[in-house]
């Protein structure tokens, strides 16, 4: 039996708009989940996520610029896909990107979520806007665990200081604890929105005796011309071991 040649060509058209429509519905479908993943928040907001130590604090902007206190990484904004390493591992971890406007941290956000992360905040508007409701002097972090120290061993570690604010910054004194921890500044004058380094040194043995042997707490001290945030302090713990 013979087939009617414009029954087979509307029969191959139908097919043809069918599986276009079901493409395109996919694909908007894809989209729209990605933008549903992606939740764009104020700088009041963003602040309080930052400040939980669990969630992934990541900065996008480029050139780099002097990073939100805390903040776990720099990626440029497109290169994520080539710092796959630097992301936890766990996809339900919040991660809060930023960037300098917006602009970057939007197309960065999108890509995050495309890859499969679940919490993806977007800081509106950009640390611009941030800095207006978030000026300080910060340490980060406010404690670096050195885990088992051998007695006789001198581990050393870093601290972050951020001078978060509009204003110089001189750093007037820095001190510790105990004999054991020593600590010193990179820089000792900021300028508005400069970070520095804290390198601190410890050494259980100084004393030749057990005064610092067990579990350790030893506190790091830091004086400022700032009148608002005279003394800022932050800590180094361990556990020290004496064979």
């Amino acid at each position: 039996m013979k087939i009617n040649k414009n029954y087979l060509l509307i029969g191959v058209l139908a097919i043809v708009v069918i599986g276009s429509v079901l493409l395109i519905s996919r694909q908007g479908k894809s989209k729209s989940e990605v933008k549903n993943k992606v939740r764009l928040v104020k700088s009041l907001e963003f602040s309080v996520l930052a400040k939980d130590e669990k969630n992934f604090l990541l900065d996008v902007h480029v050139p780099e610029q002097t990073h939100i206190p805390g903040t776990d990484a720099f990626i440029p904004y497109n290169e994520i896909s080539l710092n796959l390493d630097k992301f936890p591992e766990d996809k339900s971890t919040p991660i809060l990107v930023y960037c300098r406007t917006g602009t970057m941290s939007e197309e960065a956000s999108k890509e995050i979520a495309g890859l499969g992360y679940t919490n993806v905040y977007d800081l509106d508007g950009g640390i611009n806007i941030y800095k207006e409701s978030n000026v300080g002097v910060f340490i980060t972090p406010q404690n670096r665990n050195l885990g088992r120290v051998i007695y006789g061993d001198i581990p050393t570690t870093t601290f972050t200081l951020t001078n978060f604010g509009p204003l110089p910054l001189k750093i007037t004194r820095v001190s510790t604890s105990c004999g054991c921890t020593k600590a010193e500044v990179d820089k000792k004058e900021l300028g508005a929105y400069e970070a520095t380094e804290i390198r601190v040194s410890f050494n259980p043995a100084v004393h030749g005796d057990a005064t610092d042997v067990g579990g350790i707490t030893r506190t790091i001290y830091i004086q400022t011309d700032n009148p608002n945030i005279p003394r800022l302090t932050n800590t180094i713990t361990a556990d020290v071991i004496k064979n």
